[in-house]
């Protein structure tokens, strides 16, 4: 194994396990251990994501170079913010939040950011790809968790609202008017 202290907090698949002999009262130890894989999968795509942003902030230039570096703070920190309360939750649930940068793309359903110092609509078309990939897997945690925990439901879905709104003020840079996205 590639990181061996990873073996405590992981099953044989990769997934995060319940470590503690306790959840949150009206849920069991086996649906706690489902929403923590999936809590799991959700924090290291936030943390994926706030340092993919900090990434392109840090590379984007080109005309419109200010603006699209100042739209990527907000939404570096907001991530950042859904990161701690995503593993927070993971915590509270029963189980030991992984977030070490090993972890990050495990099982990552899209593809890495690839772009450095580029212009301004380079790392956009690419940010948005990278919501794309994010957003739908928000979605589908959502779905997952509906059934077994509201309370993680609830979480994901206002995270969900501020992540679609991001990706909206990247797609408005790539709009043509007709309501076209240039990809």
């Amino acid at each position: 194994m590639l990181f061996p202290w990873l073996a405590n907090v992981l099953d044989r698949g990769g997934k995060a396990v319940t470590k503690r002999p306790y959840t949150v009262p009206g849920l069991t130890n086996e649906d706690a251990k489902k929403v923590c894989e999936i809590l799991q999968d959700r924090l290291n795509s936030m943390n994926d994501l706030h340092l993919t942003l900090k990434h392109a902030h840090w590379n984007v230039v080109g005309p419109n170079f200010i603006g699209v570096h100042e739209m990527l703070d907000p939404q570096v920190e907001t991530v950042r913010g859904f990161a701690d309360a995503i593993a927070e939750r993971i915590a509270a649930l029963g189980s030991s939040p992984v977030g070490v940068p090993g972890r990050l793309t495990y099982q990552r359903p899209w593809e890495d950011y690839d772009v450095d110092r580029a212009g301004t609509i380079e790392h956009i078309k690419a940010l948005n790809r990278v919501y794309d990939g994010v957003v739908k897997s928000h979605r589908d945690a959502i779905e997952e968790t509906g059934e077994i925990d509201p309370v993680t439901e609830d979480m994901l879905t206002g995270q969900s609202f501020e992540l679609e709104q991001f990706q909206w003020f990247l797609r408005a840079h790539l709009e043509d008017g007709s309501g076209k996205i240039d990809q």
